[in-house]
């Protein structure tokens, strides 16, 4: 227990008070540097998105931070910061598979903050269709789910499109029992997508075993309804409870609490080298023995670790297949453009999806 004497309330507010005015005026000062900046990539034509270097800020903050603050939570508010900065260069659209509190809503904000526009779609197709057309700046979609595996959708948009990948996040998927009910014993329906009630199908059957579950899509519309039936709870995250004004009664219901789902942000940057990538490319090829085997020998022989191969059909040709694979490195790296090389000897088409900053999968 410390020995210092404690200061009275109202001198140690006065140093809080001093403390943020001198916050703002060094926020804003910032700000008007993020202005400077936005001035130069416009004349530039350089993004203002740009992972990589964001990536640079979080790391120091990580190195230099001495406490108590933990640095996930100097991450949360440093993440608004450039947020806000962000919007001072110049005011971004991001469009996301919605509607309003979906996960993927979630990994909009955890990527962009705040000061950003967000646009829900009603499709992932949408999503890719907005950012082509220019009428959003990037997008974001889901890829890949711990448990349930690749998002098809979204592999077979790469394909129609040009976008490409500019950034991953991963997010843990974590389910709320929402409700106005006060107690469990209160409750007979519940309302839930398909996915959420699937990943949390034993804490139903413990907990509300009587209960009828009522499949509700999108999943976003399932507290909605839940605010308007005394008798009913739905299954949603943090975000789409406070979207709709809804309390949470039980938290954490998912039975798999490693489940987390990996988004990718779409657009048209190519972020630089950080010397921790993953690059993404897709290839198709001839329909021979052996081949795929073949074709993979090329990262083998050039030391490049594979990280996700995923097979999809190929829409313009019958029972052929495009093949998607994400590899560690960065396409500037000597190894992987020898691996690449190599690989478009045997594939008929090889396109470099993006290089991006590579997220720890487990990383909070």
């Amino acid at each position: 227990m410390s020995d210092e004497p404690i200061r009275p309330l109202d001198d140690i507010r006065h140093d809080i008070d001093t403390i943020d005015r001198d916050l703002v005026e060094i926020l804003n000062r910032r700000a008007s540097l993020a202005k400077e900046v936005g001035r130069i990539k416009g004349r530039d034509q350089k993004p203002y998105f740009t992972p990589e270097r964001e990536r640079q800020i979080y790391k120091r903050l990580e190195q230099e931070n001495p406490g108590p603050l933990q640095t996930r939570q100097l991450v949360g508010i440093f993440r608004e910061i450039i947020s806000a900065a962000r919007a001072a260069e110049k005011p971004l659209v991001a469009a996301y598979w919605g509607p309003p509190g979906t996960f993927t809503h979630v990994a909009s904000i955890q990527t962009f903050g705040t000061s950003t526009t967000f646009e829900p779609q009603d499709s992932i197709s949408d999503v890719f269709t907005s950012v082509e057309h220019g009428k959003a700046d990037y997008g974001v979609v889901p890829v890949e789910n711990s448990v349930a595996g690749v998002v098809p959708e979204t592999l077979d948009m790469f394909p129609q499109t040009n976008v490409k990948i500019c950034a991953e996040l991963y997010v843990p998927i974590q389910h709320h029992l929402v409700t106005v009910a006060e107690e469990l014993s209160q409750i007979e329906r519940v309302y839930a997508g398909p996915q959420p009630s699937q990943q949390c199908k034993r804490w139903l059957k413990t907990n509300l075993p009587k209960a009828t579950i009522i499949e509700t899509v999108p999943t976003a519309k399932a507290a909605e309804r839940a605010l308007v039936d005394p008798q009913g709870a739905a299954i949603a995250n943090r975000l789409g409870a406070a979207t709709v004004g809804i309390p949470i009664l039980v938290e954490n219901l998912q039975d798999n609490p490693g489940n987390r789902t990996r988004f990718l942000v779409i657009g048209y940057n190519e972020p630089a080298k950080t010397g921790n990538d993953k690059t993404s490319l897709m290839f198709n090829l001839r329909n021979r023995p052996g081949e795929l085997y073949r074709a993979l020998g090329a990262f083998d022989t050039e030391g490049v670790n594979l990280m996700m191969i995923e097979s999809r059909p190929a829409q313009r040709a019958t029972f052929e297949y495009i093949f998607y694979c994400d590899c560690s490195g960065h396409r500037t790296d000597v190894s992987l453009q020898k691996a690449i090389e190599t690989l478009k000897g045997y594939a008929l088409e090889t396109v470099i999806l993006g290089s991006y900053p590579y997220v720890e999968p487990l990383g909070v």
